[in-house]
């Protein structure tokens, strides 16, 4: 798979790319991580992507014309349609079913916000999907970009070391995960439960079964239809959309 991220500091990304099981699935060609930086496509010597609101207010507002213009060149170099991802608190919140439907993408494009945000004309005139890590503002879109692309990469084929690592995860059958336990069988008056130790794989499973459904009414309800014991909002369930904006 092709991520594509256009970002203004790609300087992000090298740390975690290089680590774990995103240094795994780059090394084995599953995934591969093209860093693209928004200033290259600005116009004018300084390099300016970003320029005042109009109407007034804080901040500065991300420039329609770099964007566009690295958008149009990246995607001509492609060898495969990108996906486009806009990453911003007003998109789509991204969830297990929403990266299991992106890691089924030949490439995605991922843009990365930063200052105030995008000129509205980038939403219009591009089109993106926008997506969203949770209700929350941060500095950039980097950070989101990271978590998507972690989230994207457990999933694809071949990447972690067990086939059935990522099937037995949370939020991959629509609840939370069953506790784990390894050695010691006692840590300081803690027992691994008896049924674990029995090599029943029929009683071992249902044992997991219910503890990952009690976990879940426990803690999620909202994925059991539920309400939430939490105060997030509940997810708004598969698929992924372009955002509408109030005008």
């Amino acid at each position: 798979m092709d991520i594509h991220v256009l970002t203004l500091f790609p300087e992000v990304f090298p740390a975690v790319l290089d680590a774990s099981i995103l240094r795994i699935a780059r090394a084995s060609g599953h995934l591969r991580v093209h860093l693209h930086n928004l200033r290259d496509h600005a116009a004018d010597r300084h390099r300016s992507v970003d320029d005042r609101p109009f109407g007034g207010g804080p901040g500065m507002v991300l420039k329609p014309e770099p964007v566009f213009r690295a958008v149009e060149a990246i995607e001509a170099e492609l060898e495969r349609p990108a996906r486009r991802i806009l990453l911003t608190p007003q998109g789509r919140r991204f969830c297990h079913a929403l990266a299991a439907e992106l890691a089924a993408e030949p490439a995605l494009l991922l843009l990365c916000g930063h200052y105030e945000g995008f000129d509205e004309r980038i939403r219009t005139g591009l089109a993106p999907a926008e997506l969203s890590i949770g209700d929350y503002v941060l500095t950039g879109g980097e950070l989101p970009a990271l978590v998507v692309i972690d989230a994207i990469a457990r999933l694809l084929d071949g990447v972690l070391g067990h086939e059935e690592s990522a099937a037995s995860e949370s939020f991959s059958h629509g609840r939370l995960d069953h506790p784990h336990y390894t050695r010691p069988v006692e840590f300081r008056g803690m027992r691994v439960p008896e049924v674990l130790r029995t090599g029943d794989h029929e009683r071992i499973a249902a044992w997991r079964l219910r503890q990952a459904l009690e976990h879940t009414r426990v803690r999620r309800g909202d994925l059991l239809g539920k309400p939430e014991s939490g105060n997030a909002s509940p997810d708004p369930g598969p698929g992924l959309h372009v955002k509408e904006t109030a005008p």
